[in-house]
């Protein structure tokens, strides 16, 4: 190899190392108080968030912004109690997927509308949802729904019969 090419490289891999301690360095401790408080409400004007934070409202916004650019902040919601909307069964379902097909089965899993979460996993199966269901028969058809896809070998399902906690707001 060149040195000119052995130059390049080393400021390829320098730029990689530099870009990975640039993304650890992204949120300091300020980015994580403020956040922690839009987790809890995320109604909060910038102003309270000044207040509450004793800093100025134009560092909350310029933060608040660096993070929506960044992607650490995707979108605002609301947390719903699924219960009292009727969901009152929550189920882990494992999934077995053959031909290499997974990441095709996952995407159109994703798309149902009862699926929470879907994740690749390790371990004898392919990958996990997290589903909620209003009734006994609805969880049926959607597991049925499920093995009558073309790649899915097979299917393991769990139902949850305590949530202790389910709350995915980590800062």
């Amino acid at each position: 190899m060149s040195k000119n090419k052995t130059k390049n490289f080393m400021n390829i891999e320098e730029q990689s190392v530099k870009d990975k301690n640039f993304e650890q360095t992204l949120i300091d401790e300020l980015d994580r108080k403020i956040l922690k408080l839009l987790l809890e409400n995320s109604r909060l004007s910038y102003r309270r968030i000044a207040s509450k934070l004793k800093i100025s409202t134009a560092t909350v916004i310029n933060r608040i912004q660096r993070l929506k650019k960044s992607g650490v902040i995707k979108r605002y919601t609301t947390m719903l109690d699924h219960e009292k909307l009727g969901y009152e069964l929550s189920v882990v379902i494992e999934i077995t997927v053959s031909k290499g097909k997974l990441l095709e089965v996952e995407k159109t899993i994703a798309k149902h509308p009862n699926v929470c979460a879907v994740y690749d996993v390790t371990g004898l199966t392919d990958a996990m949802i997290i589903a909620k269901f209003k009734s006994r028969k609805e969880l049926n058809s959607f597991v049925k729904r499920l093995l009558s896809m073309e790649y899915v070998e097979r299917t393991n399902t769990h139902l949850v019969l305590n949530t202790v906690k389910e709350d995915f707001r980590i800062v």
